[in-house]
């Protein structure tokens, strides 16, 4: 087992091939944390524990008889509660039927076992068979309010990655309101740590943003009803000169796709506690009597080979043990997407010819985008009204589908489930079926409105819809949209008390209606999309194996953006695409070439009209496709190391996969802005010293050692003259087998 309980000592000890995580059960029932991180042998561990200090303006516990200075705004709580004596951010706040949110949990019992915990209605990690993980139940409880609260704790046998979740049960007599409520509280003695988070806003998704940690609170969130393209759920801790490979780190990712909250707080005596869960500006959640809430998880990864190697325990464990059904392992189909290529200006025969086109390059899947339902030839109407506009497409889609599927195509569609038009049929029938207060204004963003995901009518609307057009047509895929965020957010159906929850209500909703669509059509490849990367976070990665990254895509520009995403996202989950010059979002023009080698470093695909390739265009498309092929496992499956940071360089930047018997490289280079005045040599971390690799394009040999300590020259004549780059926009793929 990877969790032991020392009944003399009265500790837990998580251990993960490389990590520890310790909790001690102390005098009165509290809970305390005791360590956190690289792996420890013993359960001698008391001494770590912070001696009492200061305690002049600390209330102290009464229940404590040992030390008649304990106090819980100074020791290291496991699990911190709001009122009762810590001052610090609570991960806890309930409010009793008196009106009082003093909150103080006990230690009642602990279960240990083996296999991975579940969380009803919510998605989270697994383990694929009992011995791939062992679960540890805390179980406590406030005896005032009668609330029994479960501390679970997941530890992946083969990952260096510990899960938590909450669950809140109201065995009292009277009902109560939960406030607060953070998935994960851990204490570090220090604060010399940076924090890390991935900003962004749209068409610049998840740039990373590191400052050391200061006295005071520093908080990433979202408030916007979604995950969101300006922060992403995820941050780490690492050492102030971590880098890529050396160093301790720490990373938390929240398992959820709406509000969320993590709070770095560091104290008088320079203690840091670290919280993440649920937002609470505009959560509350209504407890009746035997009533149960469960809070999503959050995934902490501990590395001590610095902020890469966290970020591959999240790679092989979200790609593993998040994503689920066919395409978790299966190979993902090569598409093309119209929607760049004619955006809602299209006919069925236009679309047609660019799928004939499609088959004779090798592309295996055509996506058919916005524009295909209801009366929609622009984003000012029909959402929610999913009927086929069968005179825009001169044929039933079952007939779209199965012409494409004659040609050797897979066919897919997309879908914005969750929105409705103002000028829509469904409006018109359903006024109240939106998010809305009263008579309130209702604010429109792109000229459309939010669907109450909370409203069961509203979700099996949407199921019978969407299960009309699938049943009636060969679709094998789904874009699944979701271009704004929440306002007004109140519902017709839930009583005032209960208005708090409607934010948490709508993503139960939303994984809802995913689950049961997932459950009645097995075999559909979801993808998933919010105005690119709004929605880019692990809870949707249970239901949709890969996201649109960026509603950019330009080759520059992904670079940065695929670059950040990849601090907790595997390649498997990045959509990236080539797309038509002068760009559309940014003007650029890149190279094919480039185009394609940038997108080769995720869920690859097209985002044109291919009707309007030139001879030479149809060649690189053909060699593309036959790299895609060739070059697939390494990326979906191998190690990524990130090499040169666009962040940290202007100019440069370059990554390599290496795969899991370290005989494959893949090493991308790319220039961003050229004129530097130098040859780069590039050293390749993660290879074997001992072999042997051979360049599979020139059949140059170079020992594994010379290639990691010396580094490989990246200055030839395709790209640099007299020792100066001589354009922009280049890159370069070098692909290297052992002997």
């Amino acid at each position: 087992m990877s969790i032991i309980f020392d009944e003399k000592r009265k500790i837990f000890k998580l251990d993960t091939p490389n990590s520890t995580y310790a909790i001690k059960i102390f005098e009165g029932g509290y809970l305390l944390h005791i360590y956190y991180g690289k792996r420890l042998n013993d359960t001698n561990l008391d001494f770590m524990i912070p001696s009492t200090i200061d305690v002049s303006y600390s209330p102290r516990a009464k229940s404590v008889l040992s030390d008649p200075d304990f106090s819980t705004d100074i020791k290291p709580m496991e699990y911190s509660v709001n009122g009762t004596g810590d001052y610090r951010v609570s991960a806890l706040q309930i409010r009793a039927a008196c009106g009082n949110a003093s909150t103080d949990i006990r230690y009642k019992s602990h279960k240990i076992y083996k296999g991975k915990y579940s969380l009803p209605g919510l998605p989270a990690t697994y383990a694929n068979t009992e011995d791939e993980a062992d679960t540890l139940e805390i179980v406590t409880e406030d005896v005032h309010t009668g609330a029994v609260v479960t501390l679970y704790y997941g530890v992946f046998n083969c990952y260096d990655a510990i899960t938590r979740a909450v669950k809140v049960e109201n065995t009292g007599k009277e009902p109560f309101e939960i406030e607060r409520i953070f998935s994960t509280c851990v204490h570090f003695n220090r604060m010399d740590m940076d924090m890390i988070g991935l900003w962004g806003s749209w068409a610049r998704e998840r740039t990373p943003a590191r400052r050391p940690l200061e006295h005071g609170i520093r908080e990433v969130k979202s408030k916007r009803g979604s995950s969101s393209h300006y922060h992403n759920p995820f941050v780490a801790l690492c050492d102030h000169n971590a880098t890529e490979q050396l160093g301790e780190a720490y990373g938390f990712s929240f398992v959820y796709s709406g509000n969320f909250s993590a709070q770095c707080e560091v104290d008088a005596y320079c203690q840091t506690r670290m919280i993440m869960g649920l937002e609470d500006t505009d959560f509350g959640w209504h407890m009746e009597c035997g009533e149960t809430f469960y809070a999503p998880e959050v995934v902490m990864a501990y590395s001590d080979e610095g902020l890469g190697g966290m970020s591959r325990v999240y790679h092989k464990l979200y790609r593993y043990n998040l994503c689920r059904g066919k395409y978790k392992t299966a190979k993902r189909p090569l598409l093309v997407n119209n929607w760049e290529g004619t955006y809602m200006d299209f006919t069925g025969d236009k679309l047609v010819s660019i799928a004939k086109d499609a088959s004779e390059l090798g592309i295996e899947l055509f996506v058919l985008d916005d524009g295909w339902f209801g009366e929609r030839n622009d984003d000012k109407s029909s959402l929610g009204d999913w009927f086929v506009n069968e005179k825009k497409l001169g044929r039933t889609m079952g007939e779209l589908a199965s012409e494409i599927n004659a040609l050797g195509l897979k066919f897919g569609l997309w879908f914005e489930p969750e929105m409705i038009s103002p000028i829509s049929k469904l409006y018109e029938a359903h006024p109240d079926w939106c998010l809305h207060v009263g008579e309130r204004e209702r604010s429109e963003a792109r000229h459309q409105l939010i669907l109450d995901m909370s409203r069961e009518d509203v979700r099996d609307y949407l199921v019978d819809t969407i299960s009309n057009i699938l049943d009636n047509a060969n679709i094998e895929y789904i874009k699944w949209d979701f271009n704004r965020n929440l306002t007004e957010v109140g519902s017709a159906l839930l009583p005032p008390e209960r208005q708090k929850e409607l934010f948490h209500r709508y993503v139960l909703g939303l994984y809802d209606l995913n689950e049961r669509l997932l459950k009645k059509y097995p075999y559909l490849l979801l993808e998933g999309c919010s105005g690119g990367g709004g929605r880019f976070d692990p809870g949707m990665l249970y239901y949709v194996p890969q996201v649109w990254a960026s509603d950019d895509s330009d080759a520059m520009e992904r670079i940065r953006i695929q670059y950040g995403t990849s601090f907790v996202y595997p390649a498997s989950t990045i959509s990236a695409h080539v797309s038509a010059v002068p760009n559309h979002q940014t003007g650029r023009i890149t190279s094919f070439e480039t185009r394609g080698n940038i997108a080769m470093a995720g869920a690859f695909g097209y985002e044109l009209d291919l009707n309007k390739l030139t001879d030479e265009e149809r060649a690189l498309v053909r060699e593309q496709v036959a790299n895609y092929h060739k070059y697939y496992d390494i990326i979906q499956n191998g190690d990524l190391y990130r090499i040169i940071s666009p962040f940290e360089n202007d100019r440069l930047a370059a990554w390599e996969y290496v795969s899991g018997d370290k005989r494959e490289v893949l090493f991308t280079f790319a220039v961003m802005r050229g004129f530097f005045p130098t040859t780069v040599q590039i050293k390749l971390p993660g290879l074997d010293p001992e072999l042997v690799y051979v360049d599979q394009k020139t059949g140059k040999e170079y020992s594994g050692s010379a290639l990691m300590y010396g580094g490989l020259q990246m200055a030839n004549d395709d790209y640099m003259v007299n020792g100066f780059s001589r354009r922009d926009g280049y890159s370069e793929i070098v692909y290297l087998k052992a002997k």
